[in-house]
């Protein structure tokens, strides 16, 4: 028997190496051979001492210079190395090149105020191009996903051609592998502040071969092109580049594009999908059409009059891929903030109340297709704060019936338009659409969050009660602010100022209710509706309404409800049934300022604008998205925009002390004839005054003492070190660090200003040259005595002048 079985031993490990070596020698993608060109991460040395300056100049001159941040933006090039369709080329360095002038810099703005922040981004970019391989396996991986979705028609020529629809979600690996292969980054699931390392946004610009990857052609073997050579096209080659099909991605469901943001730090651009449209019927802005990206077949064979040579439509090439660029970063890696929220709070408590005026169902239950899932909701947000706040979401219902003013805010929110559509008659019909104005509901719905917050946390969790909100049984004189920012009172705040004005008393009643030091409350209210209108949505065609300390989400048992919206032939439907996303979408802004990837402040127009090019991906806003996740490269966008509300509020505060004593000097420092102080014309008054005064110590009476020169010199000093600080941690995505840094440099700044405030309030005091004083008006008799003292004048005045008269 053992001579038998040895053969058989040996066959078998034969059998197994000859099978480790087949697979060993199949050619593979995101191989990292030695020689591997690596990713780096070093231009802020290169931009450190022109920050520096810039920092500088902006705390010691008032100039108006924004914060200066460097952003490093990846721009990745798939199949632009004659590799490709069409075997197009991209000279990389060209294109920075462009990028680097047309687009150095970009400096986001509030969508809330539609002022620009004191934050500008100075934009690094680094293009360079994918191997063969990769470009291989991802047009394997496409074409495994395509899925036949019918016909359409092709936009040149009109015919109509088979299409195929791919699930971005399906092929998202493969991006993430290509990721993770050139910036070696295999531990991407993290979020930035866990990794506390780099992590790049990278653009994917990908231009796939469409008759190589076609889903019907089962004879082409993939595998072997991925280390073999490319074959060059003929003229005939180039015409039947298109393949006679079309195809486009949809992520989880949603609309139907050729970009998409993914649940990674990239977006994708696919330049051989599509073309396709969407966006709002009857409205022009924000629509995206065949036209809006670029595409090789008009920059191979254009058309029009009088044909343009190859260098002219090769540079317009460039500089329309340039331009979709700025747009992505403008989007996407620095979007503009919704919400400039300074907090620095410690505790987020956000209750899901959910009001409805039924017994029929209740979405907190679980297990049901209406359900909504508050761990998922609350993964989702912690990752959207830093670390060290807590958060903490509890969800209940109640009647709305026993809430006599919420159910009055609902029924008086209740608003109505007139809309004229074209139906299939060719005509106008004009009917009349209901919805919910969401500003109504706030004013009423924030009076009632504190106490219906306070009862969901007690039944959920009584140990947490009492941490977030503290009932008073006695009564208090303090304010009883219910805000969530620190309030910073110096010490001198607790004395009495001359003539200040006594404080009211505000007399609290017995079993009030209080939010503790340090605690957020956000509440999300859910109007789970029975009996309404089936078409009923809040304003603007959604389901959600959101401010910066509420979000009012509209729930009810319908059809979905047909928008206005379009995506190619089909008209967009909202599930109100289905408010799992609505919620995420107003927490994400509410709580980290995110907007909308398709909405940006517009200082022209004087209000926010659409562009929709960006509407699908992973992300919960608009009618084009259909997922409950939030993008990591919106996650690190949503950390870093509490950062800047914070260095943005204490450049101001920073602005307004310099000017409180610019304004002081001006009013006060004078030569002894009244002029103002002269000197070298490139220094401002109080450098001149603080020059002649304060370099050298007097006796004589000052203005404001040498301690508040000294403080507010070294206040700036230690400042233009932590900003430029602050910039390095941002470039280097070391957001906890920045978030700490932020907190401190916002402190510092707060207590300077109060402490400059006090002092030169108190000097203007000093230096008043006359006090006016009121009494009340003496008695009467004293009036007489001084009357009679007068009129006895005149006639010791009227006698002198007679007797001095010669006689005539």
């Amino acid at each position: 028997m053992a001579s038998t079985s040895l053969p058989i031993a040996y066959a078998l490990v034969i059998a197994l190496s000859l099978l480790a070596f087949q697979s060993e020698s199949k050619p593979q993608a995101f191989r990292r051979d030695p020689g591997h060109p690596q990713w780096h991460h070093g231009a802020f040395h290169d931009v450190h001492q022109t920050i520096r300056s810039d920092v500088r100049r902006m705390l010691h001159s008032r100039a108006e210079v924004p914060f200066q941040v460097p952003l490093e933006v990846n721009v990745v090039l798939v199949g632009f190395n004659r590799d490709g369709g069409y075997r197009y080329s991209v000279d990389a360095h060209k294109l920075e090149e462009v990028l680097k002038i047309s687009f150095p810099a970009h400096r986001p703005s509030c969508l809330e105020t539609g002022e620009p922040l004191d934050i500008e981004h100075q934009i690094v970019y680094n293009a360079f191009p994918a191997g063969q391989p990769e470009l291989i396996a991802l047009e394997k991986a496409l074409k495994e996903a395509m899925v036949p979705a019918g016909n359409a028609r092709e936009t040149e020529f009109g015919r109509e051609v088979p299409l195929f629809e791919v699930d971005a979600t399906v092929v998202e690996p493969v991006f993430q592998r290509l990721y993770s292969y050139i910036f070696d980054t295999d531990n991407s699931a993290v979020s930035a502040v866990e990794l506390d390392r780099q992590v790049p946004s990278a653009i994917f610009v990908v231009n796939f071969d469409k008759v190589r990857m076609d889903p019907r052609n089962k004879e082409i073997d993939l595998d072997n092109l991925m280390y073999g050579k490319i074959t060059q096209l003929t003229e005939d080659d180039m015409q039947k580049q298109e393949g006679d099909y079309i195809y486009r991605y949809r992520y989880n469901g949603g609309g139907a594009s050729q970009v998409w943001l993914g649940s990674g730090r990239y977006v994708v651009i696919d330049l051989s999908a599509g073309p396709c449209t969407y966006g709002k019927i009857e409205t022009e802005e924000g629509t995206v059409s065949s036209r809006t990206l670029p595409r090789l077949r008009h920059i191979m064979f254009p058309r029009g009059f009088g044909a343009a040579s190859d260098h002219s439509t090769h540079d317009v090439f460039v500089g329309q891929l340039a331009s979709l660029v700025s747009t992505t970063i403008e989007h996407i890696i620095a979007p503009d903030v919704r919400y400039e929220t300074v907090d620095l709070t410690t505790r987020l408590l956000l209750p899901i109340i959910v009001l409805q005026n039924h017994n029929r169902y209740n979405i907190i239950d679980k297990g049901h297709n209406y359900s909504i899932n508050i761990e998922a909701i609350e993964a989702q947000v912690k990752k959207m704060v830093h670390e060290g706040q807590e958060v903490v979401i509890v969800g209940g219902s109640h009647s709305l019936h026993r809430h006599e003013k919420l159910a009055i805010a609902v029924s008086k929110a209740m608003r109505g338009h007139s809309l004229q559509e074209t139906k299939n008659d060719g005509r106008f019909h004009v009917h009349t659409k209901t919805y919910l104005d969401g500003a109504i509901l706030k004013e009423e719905m924030e009076r009632s969050a504190d106490v219906l917050a306070a009862g969901l946390l007690e039944v959920a969790d009584p140990s947490l009660s009492s941490k977030f909100f503290l009932r008073q049984h006695w009564n208090d004189e303090s304010d009883g602010t219910s805000d969530s920012i620190l309030k910073h009172k110096p010490i001198w705040s607790t004395h009495d100022k001359k003539g200040g004005k006594k404080k009211k008393k505000i007399v609290r009643k017995q079993g009030d209710l209080y939010r503790t030091y340090g605690t957020r409350v956000i509440p999300v209210f859910v109007l789970s509706l029975a009996d309404v209108d089936p078409n009923l949505m809040m304003e603007d065609e959604s389901l959600v309404w959101t401010s910066k300390d509420v979000v009012i989400v509209l729930e009810h048992q319908n059809e979905p409800i047909t928008l206005s919206y379009v995506s190619e032939t089909q008209r967009r439907h909202a599930q109100p049934s289905q408010v799992q996303r609505h919620i995420l979408a107003g927490l994400a802004s509410a709580v980290a300022g995110l907007s909308a990837p398709y909405e940006k402040a517009s200082h022209v127009h004087e209000r926010p604008v659409v562009n929709w090019l960006w509407a699908a991906g992973c992300h919960p806003f608009g009618p084009f998205s259909n997922t409950s996740q939030v993008s990591q490269m919106l996650q690190d966008v949503a950390l870093r925009n509490s950062i800047y509300a914070r260095v943005d509020s204490a450049l101001h505060k920073i602005r307004d002390t310099s000017e409180a004593v610019q304004t002081f000097a001006a009013e006060y420092l004078k030569t002894p004839l009244g002029e103002p102080v002269k000197g070298k014309k490139n220094k401002t008054t109080t450098e001149l005054w603080v020059e002649k005064f304060y370099k050298k110590t007097t006796n004589l009476p000052e203005p404001f003492p040498h301690e508040l020169v000294d403080r507010l010199e070294n206040f700036l000093n230690n400042l233009e070190d932590q900003l430029v600080d602050l910039s390095s941690s941002l470039y280097g995505h070391r957001l906890q660090d920045a978030h700490l840094n932020s907190s401190e440099i916002l402190q510092s700044s707060i207590f300077t200003q109060q402490y400059v405030d006090h002092v030169l309030a108190n000097e203007r005091e000093k230096m008043k040259c006359c006090n006016i004083e009121y009494k009340y008006p003496v008695q009467s008799s004293q009036t007489y005595v001084y009357g009679g003292i007068l009129l006895a004048g005149f006639v010791v005045y009227f006698i002198v002048i007679f007797f001095s008269n010669p006689v005539r």
